[in-house]
């Protein structure tokens, strides 16, 4: 078994449209490699900053994110035709293992769907688009045209 406590530049695209990895740190990566009788079994944790969109309110956020790691390279590829599952195996080729897709595929799943800048976000107004954390007890009036004619009738008479 070896441990691995590397800082790694991130590689390019490495998240979605509205939340990725902040392009130009590091990923920080906590491994462990260990020697199984099928191959090796590389687990752990990395540590990235994110920036996203908020879905919400559409205001720019950052934060940490650290993911596990858990992944199976195999010695040996088994015959073609044998191994259904072969698109989503990993293999050790020439004594070595690329890393990247797998730590693409950890980071990248993690990352939320619809990410937020905070929990109890309120978003946007639907009538005006004012942020509504920036005005507390916002809110309009909105009254049903139909019922406009009776207008009238509830103010002073002239």
């Amino acid at each position: 078994m070896r441990t691995f406590n590397e800082r790694i530049p991130v590689p390019e695209d490495f998240g979605t449209p509205l939340i990725k990895v902040t392009p130009g740190t590091d990923l920080d990566l906590e491994l462990r490699f260990e020697a199984v009788h099928e191959g090796i079994l590389v687990s752990g944790s990395v540590l990235v900053d994110v920036t996203g969109e908020c879905s919400r309110c559409l205001e720019i956020f950052e934060h940490e994110l650290e993911v596990g790691v858990q992944e199976l390279f195999f010695y040996e590829e088994p015959p073609v035709g044998l191994d259904e599952d072969e698109d989503t195996q990993r293999w050790v080729e020439h004594d070595s293992i690329d890393l990247e897709p797998v730590l693409r595929d950890a980071v990248v799943t993690a990352l939320p769907f619809q990410p937020v800048c905070r929990e109890d976000c309120e978003g946007l107004c639907s009538e005006c688009g004012i942020r509504l954390a920036d005005e507390p007890g916002h809110h309009h009036e909105i009254l049903d045209p139909r019922w406009s004619a009776l207008q009238g009738l509830t103010g002073e008479e002239n």
